[in-house]
């Protein structure tokens, strides 16, 4: 079997690392993280256009596309202190949401048995179940906790007469038993959905979920220590679920179901980077881009730089760090 190619539009990289082929067994065990594009809308309710999320967080940058990105408060550059390859875009055909996801699944499992960790560039939310399950098959069903920014829980059951949707992937993981709802954690909940009836359900699972109020009150830090203690418990590694309207739509209108009031992209970059330098993360998507909505690649350049923030954190866990991004920039140069 060839690489993945792309779906929509020409055949680039992230930021021009490396491609790969997903059937290539050692270059998958070779590599920390492969990158892998799920171009799939089919499950949005309200706005489309995810489909193009990919391709333009693979490109939307300023600088050269070089394979190599030096962060200047960590002093990392995941790109090459990490090997990151990129696999493609997984063939999701419109209107076909079981196929879709049962091909994503399968591409994600065979980058997590490789000992790489999956970074999926969607799409709608809907493709958190096929990425979640991919890598709780690896490491065992209920031994991934999750950590999920979100405005919306996602937790409905049948929408559309579907049990398949970017507003249900979360309650079906948990009934499944790839994930535990005892160690799913919610961050930048808000406004008006879902019902009393659902969050009954989400509170009979023990989900521990995080309203932008409470997250205003508490502050954000304060909030993850707590869902890093419950990430922790009885699980071995953790999955990141990134949607980027978590953020204000000032700071991301480029998606489909915006809501005002929540994150700023800098708490968002900060929470990831902390993350994915204190977490066993095992697996990672960022979802929910949809440029035909998108006002000067706002949204488009936010989800670029979550990967590379997560990235930069997998590269410091892996090989630590001797500079206190909080210090001076120049010190000791």
């Amino acid at each position: 079997m060839t690489r993945y190619g792309p779906q929509f539009g020409p055949d680039i990289t992230f930021l021009g690392v490396d491609p790969v082929d997903v059937e290539d067994r050692a270059a998958l065990e070779a590599a920390d993280v492969v990158v892998v594009g799920a171009p799939f809308d089919g499950g949005t309710s309200h706005r489309p256009g995810t489909r193009f999320g990919p391709m333009a967080i693979r490109q939307t940058d300023y600088l050269p596309h070089d394979g190599s990105r030096p962060h200047l408060a960590l002093r990392v550059d995941a790109l090459q202190d990490l090997r990151v390859v990129d696999a493609g875009d997984v063939e999701m055909p419109p209107g076909e949401i079981e196929r879709s996801l049962g091909a994503l699944e399968e591409a994600v499992f065979k980058v997590a048995s490789a000992g790489a960790v999956p970074l999926v560039l969607g799409g709608d939310h809907s493709i958190a179940l096929p990425d979640a399950t991919g890598v709780a098959r690896h490491l065992g069903f209920g031994r991934v906790s999750m950590i999920h920014f979100d405005a919306h829980a996602d937790t409905g059951d049948i929408e559309f007469g579907s049990l398949y949707g970017h507003g249900q992937p979360m309650r079906r993981l948990i009934e499944s038993g790839a994930l535990r709802g005892d160690r799913f954690l919610q961050v930048g909940l808000r406004g008006y959905w879902p019902g009393p009836e659902t969050l009954g359900w989400m509170a009979e699972q023990r989900m521990r979920s995080f309203e932008m109020t409470e997250i205003g009150k508490r502050g954000l830090e304060a909030c993850l220590d707590e869902a890093f203690e419950i990430a922790l418990d009885e699980c071995d590694a953790v999955f990141l679920s990134v949607d980027i309207d978590v953020c204000d739509p000032g700071h991301a209108p480029g998606t489909g179901t915006p809501e005002p009031g929540g994150l700023s992209s800098r708490q968002l970059l900060d929470a990831v980077r902390r993350i994915c330098s204190e977490l066993p993360v095992a697996g990672i998507d960022v979802v929910e881009v949809s440029p035909p909505y998108d006002h000067a690649e706002i949204t488009a350049y936010l989800a670029n730089r979550v990967c590379l923030e997560a990235l930069s954190g997998l590269a410091v866990r892996k090989h630590g760090i001797s500079h206190d991004p909080a210090g001076p920039l120049l010190e000791g140069r």
